[in-house]
């Protein structure tokens, strides 16, 4: 590996030593290791505190209580842990969140009765608004709600190296409109959007809209009540380090609870769960967005995670992952621009969420050979290396010594410059 420029390891070490975040590293497993992890932004490094809750749940309450758990404090488990979620992470009031299913399947329940509510107000609401660069989950759900319910879907056409505007919002809703669905942080760019101005232009539209947080909540500040959202959904396994497939989070604002049906109904959402009545009755609250059996031992993790964000609080979060991002791109512009790398994202940081993406026609292949070095970023079309950077867990000498790894495998792939 070539020799670390002196001047940007120099940084690198003056950064690093008046991070006020610098401690917090040692409490991730694998932190210490000379592994580059790019990759915080789809897969949260474990922190030691969850390990040791795992097995302690394991030994004394799974093993210990066995189904009397469920009495005692599991099937409470997605209200306290979602309330802290909102409290923490998304700036929501309790009583407005919960810990469910998969992204996927929160997404549909949420999009559906959103679409299904206000279509029921208004016979000509029947288009829900999205932008062709959203999460492919995103787009697939909504083609699909659309089919099934009889509605269309209205594209968004966007840069994909920055994301939805004010002005791309309000040219497409409009009377017919009856659900946006967005992204707070798009995915592939990191283009961070003004989701209060653009919750207002779907509100003056008479539409609902639903935030998509999964490259935000614990990366970004986020205020669901004060910018007014009507709905979100968010993973807890990327900034929340909740471990692999870690169950989704729901929020709905406590003003629409009561109107919406959410259309899988199972025995958990019911008003009396242990009735096991010959009818669905929907429960008030949050309790009535649930469906099956709370999948406890996968919400776990979120735990320790979200007393860090509460310990060192999500602006010194946001502050850290700005610092990172801004020495991320002003490494990539000395040691990687010449071999006709760009930034496929914001380069102002109050567009930018916690991510950066690095393009060159070589970046998939490069990816591919960065991971057998145990550098881990990863790809995204087109030509994208999407590096990013936790806050919690990730020094800025671990970040340049990535990126340098990065130019010396484009230089062996055959990159010269433009």
């Amino acid at each position: 590996m070539t020799d670390l420029d002196p001047t940007m390891a120099l940084e690198a070490r003056v950064l690093d030593d008046a991070d006020p975040l610098r401690g917090r590293r040692d409490a991730f497993i694998g932190a210490e290791s000379p592994l580059v992890y790019f990759d915080g932004n789809s897969l949260g490094r474990p922190l030691r505190a969850t390990a040791e809750r795992l097995e302690r749940f394991v030994r004394e309450e799974w093993a210990g209580r066995l189904i009397r758990g469920w009495d005692e404090s599991w099937m409470q488990l997605p209200f306290e842990i979602g309330d802290t979620v909102g409290r923490v992470a998304i700036g929501a009031r309790a009583g407005q969140t919960v810990i469910g299913d998969s992204t996927t399947v929160l997404l549909y329940k949420l999009v559906r009765a959103a679409f299904d509510a206000r279509r029921a107000d208004d016979a000509a609401r029947v288009e829900i608004v999205v932008d062709r660069d959203n999460f492919p989950t995103d787009r697939y759900l909504i083609e699909g709600i659309a089919a099934e319910r009889g509605g269309r879907v209205r594209w968004i056409e966007v840069d994909r190296a920055s994301g939805v505007t004010e002005d791309a919002l309000r040219d497409a809703v409009g009377p017919q409109t009856a659900v946006v669905v967005l992204s707070h942080v798009a995915y592939r760019s990191g283009y961070l959007a003004d989701a209060a101005s653009l919750t207002a232009i779907a509100h003056d539209a008479g539409a609902l809209i639903l935030w998509d947080l999964c490259h935000s909540a614990g990366s970004v500040p986020v205020e669901a009540d004060a910018w007014g959202f009507d709905l979100a959904v968010g993973c807890t396994y990327k900034y929340l380090n909740g471990g692999p497939g870690s169950p989704a989070f729901a929020y709905v604002a406590h003003r629409h609870q009561a109107s919406l049906t959410q259309p899988i109904q199972g025995w958990m959402g019911s008003a009396d769960v242990f009735a096991m009545g010959p009818h669905y009755v929907p429960a008030d609250g949050m309790r009535r967005f649930i469906s099956g059996t709370p999948p406890i031992t996968g919400m776990l993790g979120i735990q320790d995670t979200l007393a860090l964000i509460d310990e060192v609080g999500i602006h010194a979060i946001r502050e850290k992952s700005i610092a990172l991002t801004e020495f991320a791109i002003a490494v990539a512009d000395r040691d990687l621009a010449p071999l006709g790398v760009t930034i496929a994202s914001p380069r102002h940081a109050e567009r930018r969420g916690g991510h950066v993406t690095l393009a060159h026609p070589l970046m998939r292949e490069a990816t591919a050979r960065l991971w057998e070095q145990d550098v881990i970023p990863d790809y995204r079309d087109p030509h994208g290396l999407r590096i990013g950077l936790s806050p919690l867990s990730t020094s800025f000498a671990e970040t340049e010594a990535g990126l340098i790894r990065v130019g010396e495998v484009l230089r062996g792939l055959g990159a010269d410059g433009p």
